[in-house]
């Protein structure tokens, strides 16, 4: 994988790119599929919706629990892990993470590192990062690991390389896997990526992996995979370095329980994962294996602005499952990659704000109909087209504005013009006498308006006939032949 040249986007070209999504009928037939697929076996975990309701008012209670006690219980858990024998980080922002890795590894002497899946670390670009300056890393998650050999970031935060055909990573690994030959046979393909990974394991001198959840009374770090990649980057090289954004904090351990129930059955319509790995330290005396060192990374890059604003905080609530990207009617239409960004879909359009700055992340905000599904499945109850809304209302509000916690490029899109355009607006519905003229003027100049009403007319789904009634048919008997 050495070498591997990385195609980075930038969120501010998303329009451009989610009109090239929007004219590429088998990526959009994929992620309908794959969309219908995935909301379909969450569905069938859920069967029944009193436990659903209660359980998502559990999930929210915690998490929210949790947020309004964050400090105490960060340093609480640095108490903890330090006490075991962990070293514990902090980084404000995505280059400070990046330099104490470095640290580490070249303190090391290390010249590899292997990955669990860590959200974390492509947020701060840590690959591309190390990779510049002699630390390949390799990613271990199946998904992870194809979008790593073609260059692509993933498009899917459970599931990076749901665009990816069979066909397409039949070739990347007959083109980066020496001594592969083609095959677009899925058993065949998963064979040869684990035979690939498993030296690679062996081999790392860093083991990498992000956090699910951390339990602040026990000092615990808890993984769910499916793959046991996880299990294997944390236990088989020396050192383990666990990258986490400061929101994943709990107060207690047994808060993590329902947390996981709600995570596992809304990502991918499982009842559990089939690895829970409860991490608490280095190898002990006296056991045979498991890391001499183990480090855990602290982020903010950005989430304290979130946290300064008592709406916005609710953003920090995510347990990172992608029920929200799986039911978004936007994210099925045009995929992952065209956001630009390291979270794509409806969290991602409220939490890349906070990473990135509203200059580069305005658009995203309006990418959105509003529907509110989002917010329906959302295990934790985040209130997203509200705060989407609130987004939006920043991006156009005046940069000169005073306000209690500005955003980072708050009045993005401000525009004298606009604010005088939904003036007029909201006057002429404000006063009928204004409003009659108005609705005047509009059915004498309707010509002037488009013709079509662009991305609805041109890409929405068709409607589905509406079944026919008992009477239709009824009366369709009785015609005379």
């Amino acid at each position: 994988m050495t070498g591997q040249t990385m195609h980075f986007v930038a969120p501010e070209d998303f329009h451009q790119r989610a009109r090239a999504a929007l004219n590429d009928p088998k990526l959009r037939a994929s992620f309908r599929g794959a969309m219908d697929f995935l909301q379909t076996k969450r569905s069938s975990q859920f069967p029944d919706a009193s436990e659903l309701e209660h359980l998502r008012d559990l999930g929210e209670a915690i998490r929210q629990h949790a947020l309004a006690n964050l400090p105490q219980l960060l340093v609480q858990l640095e108490e903890k892990l330090t006490a075991a024998g962990v070293h514990v980080h902090w980084a404000e922002t995505g280059d400070e993470a990046n330099e104490i890795i470095l640290r580490i590894a070249q303190r090391r002497g290390a010249r590899t590192v292997i990955k669990g899946k860590s959200m974390a670390s492509e947020e701060i670009e840590l690959n591309h990062y190390l990779g510049e300056r002699g630390v390949e890393c390799i990613e271990s998650d199946m998904g992870e690991y194809i979008v790593q050999m073609a260059g692509e970031k993933p498009s899917h935060i459970v599931m990076p390389a749901i665009h990816k055909t069979r066909e397409e990573i039949g070739t990347l690994f007959e083109q980066h896997i020496p001594g592969t030959t083609y095959s677009d046979d899925v058993d065949t393909l998963i064979q040869t990526g684990r035979r690939a990974l498993r030296t690679a394991f062996a081999e790392a001198d860093i083991g990498l992996s992000g956090v699910n959840f951390a339990a602040a009374d026990t000092g615990t770090i808890w993984l769910v995979e499916n793959e046991g990649n996880g299990r294997l980057s944390t236990t088989v090289p020396d050192v383990h370095i666990a990258i986490m954004g400061m929101e994943k904090v709990v107060a207690k351990l047994e808060h993590i329980v329902p947390l996981a129930s709600l995570l596992t059955r809304s990502a991918t319509g499982q009842p559990i994962t089939t690895y829970f790995n409860l991490i608490s330290g280095p190898r002990r005396d006296g056991e045979l294996d498991g890391p001499r060192e183990v480090h855990l990374v602290l982020l903010d890059n950005g989430r304290t602005q979130a946290y300064a604003d008592e709406q916005l905080r609710a953003t920090l609530q995510c347990i990172r499952c992608g029920a929200c990207m799986n039911h978004c009617p936007v994210y099925a239409r045009i995929g992952g990659h065209a956001y630009g960004t390291t979270y794509p879909g409806p969290i991602g359009k409220i939490i890349s704000p906070h990473l990135l700055g509203l200059e580069a992340t305005a658009d995203l905000a309006t990418a959105s109909s509003l529907c509110g599904a989002c917010g329906e499945v959302c295990p934790v109850r985040i209130p997203i087209p509200s705060l989407l809304v609130r987004l939006r209302t920043e991006a156009n509000r005046n940069p000169h504005e005073q306000v209690a916690h500005p955003l980072k490029g708050q009045g993005a899109k401000f525009s004298r013009g606009d604010k005088l355009v939904w003036r007029f607006w909201s006057g002429a519905f404000s006063h009928p006498t204004v409003y009659k003229l108005f609705r005047w003027a509009a059915t004498r100049f309707r010509t002037l308006t488009p013709s079509e009403q662009l991305g609805w007319t041109q890409h929405r789904a068709p409607l589905k006939p509406a079944p026919r009634s008992l009477a239709d048919l009824m009366r369709e008997k009785n015609q005379p032949e």
